[in-house]
């Protein structure tokens, strides 16, 4: 039975084709989200306005226990995709020549058929899987309590004699390049086709195996953002998150051949 499904789900990914692009495109991608988000600020900027609050209540409710911060942070961005289905649908609308608005993101939301439903799901476990991981690294491993920044940084992040941050930025790394392999491409596509989900991330696989140089300069581009996002205390969320939603839109549409 799996077999089957698997085979069904590969079969559905070879329906798209990947189309060749140079080393330097994800700069490209960044130019059209910045035109999307400015075509339609309204919108994009209350995804990232949400995004930033988000992000803000995480800090106040583990800001005395950054062991849990540090996790809660980076299980955050894994679900990001998903939270960024309105901004895509966005972009699209943009893209046929349609103004999209408020109700335009509202509807986006609605549940049509669960596959997006369960896909936030699955992600939504792997963050938090990654939080309980991450936090049981931390505090297993360390003989003293983490509870402020400036504790991560002196016991964790500057103690020579442990390797712990090396430990903890490899198991994320190890667990980060998957889930954005699986979801680069997966979450658009599942918005704008018939696809299940397994085959949208066969398709994301694809994508990543045939042009792994522009894909890592696109993973590159987005942790800098992000991180430049978090360090002006979560304000540049409120630009940098529909930013790269739309942004990711065009990546999608860049890559995957639908005949349309």
């Amino acid at each position: 039975m799996q077999f089957l499904q698997t085979e069904k789900a590969l079969q559905q990914s070879r329906q798209f084709g990947v189309k060749p692009i140079p080393l330097l495109r994800p700069l490209g991608w960044l130019a059209r989200g910045w035109s999307d988000l400015l075509r339609c600020p309204g919108p994009s900027l209350a995804h990232g306005l949400i995004l930033a609050l988000i992000g803000v209540a995480i800090f106040f409710l583990a800001r005395h226990r950054f062991w849990l911060l540090a996790g809660a942070f980076s299980g955050f961005l894994l679900v990001a995709p998903i939270l960024a289905t309105g901004l895509y649908v966005i972009s699209r609308d943009l893209e046929r020549g349609l103004k999209p608005s408020f109700s335009t993101v509202l509807r986006a939301w609605r549940p049509r058929d669960g596959r997006l439903v369960v896909f936030g799901v699955l992600l939504a476990f792997a963050g938090t899987g990654w939080v309980m991981t991450s936090a049981s690294l931390v505090t297993g491993f360390t003989s003293t309590p983490i509870h402020e920044p400036m504790d991560f940084l002196r016991h964790v992040v500057l103690n020579e004699e442990s390797h712990l941050f090396e430990a903890w930025l490899a198991l994320g790394a190890l667990l980060a390049a998957p889930m954005f392999a699986s979801t680069m491409i997966a979450v658009p596509l599942l918005l704008d086709r018939q696809i299940g989900v397994l085959g949208a991330v066969f398709t994301s696989w694809r994508v990543v195996m045939e042009y792994p140089a522009p894909v890592a300069l696109w993973a590159a581009l987005i942790m800098l953002l992000t991180l430049a996002g978090m360090a002006s205390l979560m304000l540049g969320f409120i630009v940098v998150m529909p930013w790269l939603g739309h942004a990711s839109w065009h990546a999608y549409r860049d890559l995957v051949s639908t005949r349309d």
